[in-house]
């Protein structure tokens, strides 16, 4: 059987089918380059006395962990000299990275989440590298957080990473999904999927149920029938599956379907949400979407949300078509 890499697999789609080019195939393979770079340090553990808080604290206010930081700093090292991209934003800095006048600028713009799921480091569960591009604005220069507040429609690629007992890359061109593992070996991504498609239906779902007390009244009607199971208005048994890392749990929606839900709450009236639409909702979404499932607020597309900020949150609702769907109409109801 012949193996693809993800070198050949993006040549290929940049030969045949005219779907990217060479600036953006190279943007995507230095990005796989920078994610074998964290599965190596995530690797290491606390061999490489990495693991802990790294006693600051992101725009968001959270606490990050070391790996949090360093994650950053390789995705930032890794980009900022290919000549490929204008800037880079990142859920760990306040405002854009701009490329150091040293080195060339292209027409590209990286966001990236660069260790989602960083709170479960530390006890050894799957986490992630969320990553999307955008084309810069024209005759922007200096971009500037008003260059990168484009909606989710307008990317041009997405994808994440997931490290766990393999490391793997998933990636969406606007052609579909495609999913690379990387042999340890030869340091290689080799293509072991592709075209991924979500079942419509599904029996799983994936909510952190802690926060049912602050749920809205359309998440707590979906959730309760799904919990009532073959005696409910459902007729059949449902399974409740959290991670609490988005990559774990989408990818495991990618794999086998499911619905992952991290609806709006009144647990901070003033937040729309809890992740980050620019850095974690977008791309999973765009890549949902492509492998035919469905992504919402609850009330409306995400990918159709025109952001007003960079670190804007937002509420998610994604997988199965189906379920996606009834969530929604619970909502317009």
């Amino acid at each position: 059987m012949r193996r693809i890499t993800l070198m050949q697999y993006l040549i290929e789609q940049e030969r045949q089918r005219d779907w990217i080019n060479a600036d953006l195939r190279l943007l995507i393979e230095v990005v796989s380059r920078a994610c074998k770079a964290i599965s190596i340090a995530i690797g290491k553990g606390d061999l490489a006395g990495i693991l802990g808080g790294a006693g600051s604290e992101n725009v968001q206010g959270e606490a990050q962990k070391k790996l949090d930081v360093i994650s950053n700093e390789i995705l930032l090292e890794a980009n900022e000299w290919g000549g490929h991209l204008a800037a880079m934003a990142s859920e760990e800095m306040d405002h854009p990275h701009q490329i150091p006048h040293r080195f060339p600028r292209g027409e590209y713009l990286l966001l990236f989440d660069p260790l989602d799921g960083s709170s479960n480091i530390d006890v050894n569960i799957s986490v992630g590298t969320i990553f999307s591009v955008l084309r810069c604005p024209e005759g922007v220069t200096e971009p500037s957080d008003a260059a990168f507040l484009q909606p989710g429609a307008a990317q041009v690629c997405a994808g994440y990473a997931v490290y766990g007992p393999s490391t793997l890359l998933v990636l969406t061109l606007g052609q579909g999904v495609a999913c690379f593992t990387l042999d340890r070996e030869t340091g290689s991504f080799i293509l072991t999927k592709n075209a991924l498609r979500i079942p419509e239906d599904t029996g799983e779902f994936a909510i952190n149920a802690s926060n049912m007390r602050f749920w809205e009244p359309p998440v707590k009607r979906y959730i309760d029938e799904l919990m009532a199971g073959k005696g409910g208005p459902r007729g059949r048994d449902f399974n409740m599956r959290w991670v609490a890392s988005m990559v774990a749990d989408v990818h495991r929606i990618l794999t086998r379907g499911g619905v992952f839900l991290y609806p709006r709450d009144t647990k901070d009236p003033k937040k729309a949400g809890k992740l980050r639409l620019m850095y974690e909702a977008n791309p999973m979404a765009f890549i949902v979407e492509q492998a035919g499932g469905a992504a919402t607020n609850g009330r409306e597309r995400i990918l159709g949300i025109q952001p007003t900020e960079l670190h804007q949150r937002v509420a998610v609702i994604l997988g199965s078509k189906n379920e996606v769907e009834r969530v929604s109409a619970y909502h317009a109801a």
